[in-house]
């Protein structure tokens, strides 16, 4: 019986090596509607660090300290557009899921459109010149002769078989 308990023993140590819990934040809101509010937005801000992954989702460093952050900032009262306005101000553009279009971000929003319309405007004419070109082939008697005599020879090897 000792051995089995010693067995089980270094077993949950060695395990306890492995184990790994994540941090669960829990702040005191004065409302839940300030909690609500507080969690809506650190989901609509992008993790410094991680990049693809909201502060709510990230288990970085810095993604805790904003979160903190902005959980503090809703308990003093701070309007959405306040803490965003900071956020963007410490971090720009890059923290925000949907950055605003501005001068600086116009080739992000329009090159999509405009290589989809290039896209479509050289199909148009690549199908516009392959009509003409064949438009453009005519044969002279002789060639029309010539390909008369092999259409009849195809059709007469294929109805032998």
């Amino acid at each position: 019986m000792q051995k089995c308990g010693r067995f089980l023993l270094a077993f949950l140590l060695y395990i306890s090596l492995f184990a790994q819990a994540d941090m669960v934040d829990t702040y005191p809101f004065h409302t839940p509607e300030e909690r609500v509010r507080a969690v809506e937005l650190a989901k609509s801000l992008r993790c410094p660090q991680c990049q693809n992954q909201n502060l709510v989702e990230s288990n970085s460093p810095i993604a805790y300290d904003l979160r903190l952050e902005v959980y503090n900032m809703v308990n003093e009262g701070k309007t959405n557009q306040q803490i965003v306005e900071l956020m963007t101000t410490r971090f720009g553009d890059f923290v925000l899921y949907k950055p605003p279009f501005q001068w600086t971000t116009l080739f992000l929003w329009g090159a999509p459109v405009v290589l989809l319309l290039l896209a479509f405007g050289l199909m148009w004419r690549d199908t516009k010149g392959r009509s003409k070109r064949r438009a453009a082939i005519k044969l002279d008697q002789t060639q029309q002769d010539r390909l008369q005599q092999l259409l009849n020879q195809a059709e007469k090897t294929g109805n032998e078989k």
